[in-house]
């Protein structure tokens, strides 16, 4: 315990240091996006024109009338860097003290050695000789082992008092910094959102602007080939007029004016037959504004935080990393359920090597058992990527997770491999490790589940080698202890639905057994016929009961009822579905799938 102090106040400083000088806040102010940083540090970094960039998060601030001065005090944060100073600086008085001893008051010159029972207080030889002859003495040092005794226990409950409020501080820290990463993206997904509606807008524009003018030239084409005929026409007209009328003035009674006369009966005549011009029927373009309203964008809805609860979408998700439709298939009828699709094989954030087993918590994070890069990634249902932690069963030694699954509590029960040995680890949703218990190493992969009602853990497991395997499903209490086991061939994976049964997929008799209280029964077969099942993996239950099946080997997910009849196809255009989990936001359903061929996790609703 004697390290503890010094690791504590390690940590508390590291929280309470400016991510710019990195020392303790000196007049802390806090920007809009949450940041905190000492006055003068953030003076220094002050742009012109009145506007500050956040050196964390790049966000551009304008600044108050005041500049940096004018930004709010973090009174929390001073009167904590405060009392650290003010701690520090007492400890090294202290060390002082105790190493040059107390000093009597009243004999500065004499140390307090001697305790006086009868008077209860220090003294040194003088003050024994002076005002405590004859009363009853000890030294100081029996009497302080004697009361750190007492004095110790309650110092290490405030020591552990002490770690777990800076643990939920280091998480309000985490939340502070995912809570900002959350609205950048959404900042970033409406403008960008924003900007494609307003390209599709100004290119239909163009296009509408380009109709009317092409429309607009074909009109005056066909108005300009009528005015052409028209004129020819008058043009005839006038000029057989205008002789014609030149003749009678000048060349009546003469043989001329007989065969003019004759001309003009003609054209005239010509003209009295045809029918007059009639205006040019024109089609002008007219723009006519849809009764749609105005695009919506979107919506944004308010969601809780990773750690707190996990952000999740109670309305149809509107985007996502990737989403398509699949049939949803059920005797001869059928309806599109919408998939978002997200992942990829990789090492990055957001990607897999082998996703097995996934839970959703009552929030709606998901948490996948990300086996290949030995750590558990946490997401949303938009699949967007919420924070991860490593796997870890002791501080250098990872572990290989099969599968993940939440308790009462809201904490995860993770087990897995290394390469000596199996485990079982209880982690809280930030991944630090709450409890762990060794396990016999296993042939087969495993699956866990928590019966929330009996506050057991149900772990699936497989013995032995060659043609003497052994398979059995252990029952046990948190602290470790094994209670109940059920015999079966190969376990996999494992749930316990809404009335306790216990339900269990066997990977190598492609069955899924039932446990119930007054029996068992099995269903399924090999086959890829309805209802027949091959190496069938995860399972979980839905709100009515039914049984949902990732059978692996056929390449689809299977939903039969709590009977074991079969019901239908949920999907069948996956590679290797393994993992399925769960999730209901009011009268909505979600279905969390991974898929191990593609190294992706899929979210059907």
């Amino acid at each position: 315990m004697a390290a503890a102090l010094p690791n504590f106040r390690t940590q508390i400083r590291k929280e309470l240091s400016c991510s710019i000088c990195l020392d303790l806040f000196t007049r802390p102010k806090a920007l809009p996006c949450g940041h905190t940083f000492c006055q003068d540090c953030l003076e220094n970094v002050a742009g012109t024109g009145g506007t500050v960039k956040c050196p964390n998060c790049r966000r551009q601030v304008r600044l108050p009338p005041q500049g940096v001065a004018g930004l709010p005090d973090s009174h929390i944060i001073a009167n904590m860097c405060d009392r650290l100073r003010q701690q520090t600086s007492l400890s090294g008085e202290t060390r002082e003290q105790l190493q040059s001893g107390s000093r009597c008051s009243f004999h500065p010159s004499e140390v307090l050695k001697l305790y006086c029972k009868q008077c209860e207080t220090p003294v040194c030889e003088q003050c024994l000789e002076e005002a405590h002859d004859g009363h009853g003495t000890t030294t100081v040092k029996k009497v302080a082992q004697e009361r750190s005794l007492t004095v110790q226990p309650l110092i290490n409950e405030g020591r552990k008092i002490m770690d777990s409020y800076l643990s939920v501080f280091s998480g309000l820290r985490e939340e502070e910094e995912a809570l900002n990463k959350m609205k950048q993206q959404t900042y970033n997904s409406i403008i960008q959102d924003y900007n494609q509606m307003k390209q599709k807008l100004r290119n239909r524009k163009d296009h509408l602007l380009s109709e009317v003018g092409e429309n607009h030239t074909k009109n005056l084409d066909r108005m300009q080939n009528k005015k052409d005929r028209v004129l020819a026409d008058i043009n005839e007209l006038s000029a057989t007029c205008d002789q014609a009328e030149q003749e009678v003035q000048h060349v009546q009674g003469r043989a001329e004016f007989l065969t003019q006369q004759t001309t003009l009966t003609e054209v005239v005549g010509k003209y009295r037959r045809k029918a007059a011009p009639t205006p040019v029927q024109t089609q002008p373009a007219v723009f006519q504004p849809t009764d749609t309203p105005v695009p919506v964008l979107g919506h944004v809805i308010v969601q809780p935080l990773p750690s707190a609860p996990v952000p999740a979408a109670p309305a149809p998700i509107p985007a996502a990393p990737a989403s398509r439709g699949t049939g949803h298939h059920h005797g001869n009828q059928s309806h599109q359920l919408q998939r978002v699709m997200f992942g990829g094989q990789g090492t990055a954030t957001g990607q897999f090597r082998y996703p097995f087993g996934v839970t959703v918590s009552d929030e709606g994070g998901i948490f996948v058992a990300d086996f290949g890069n030995q750590r558990i990634q946490v997401f949303n249902l938009q699949g967007i990527f919420m924070h991860q932690f490593p796997t870890l069963v002791s501080s250098e030694q990872g572990m290989r997770p099969w599968d993940v699954a939440m308790d009462g509590e809201g904490n995860l029960w993770v087990v897995g491999k290394t390469d000596f040995a199996d485990f079982a680890v209880q982690y809280n949703k930030q991944g630090r490790v709450l409890r762990m218990f060794d396990l016999q190493k296993s042939g087969w992969q495993r699956g866990v589940a928590v019966d929330t009602r009996r506050n057991h853990i149900l772990i699936t497991q497989t013995t032995g080698d060659g043609n003497n395997w052994h398979g059995e499903v252990m029952v046990f209490r948190p602290d470790g202890t094994v209670g109940q086991q059920l015999g079966m061939k190969f376990p996999q994976y494992i749930t316990v639905d809404g009335e306790g049964n216990i339900i269990v997929s066997d990977v190598r008799s492609h069955c899924v057994y039932v446990y119930k209280e007054n029996g068992q029964f099995q269903f399924g077969g090999e086959g890829s016929g309805k209802g027949q099942l091959y190496n069938p993996s995860s399972i979980c239950t839905d709100r009515a009961g039914n049984i949902i099946v990732a059978d692996t080997g056929n390449s689809r997910v299977e939903m039969f009822d709590k009977t074991g009849k079969f019901l239908k196809h949920i999907t069948t255009d996956m590679e290797m579905p393994l993992g399925v989990a769960m999730a209901t936001w009011g009268t909505r359903d979600y279905l969390v799938l991974t898929d191990i061929g593609e190294h992706t996790v899929n979210i059907f609703f």
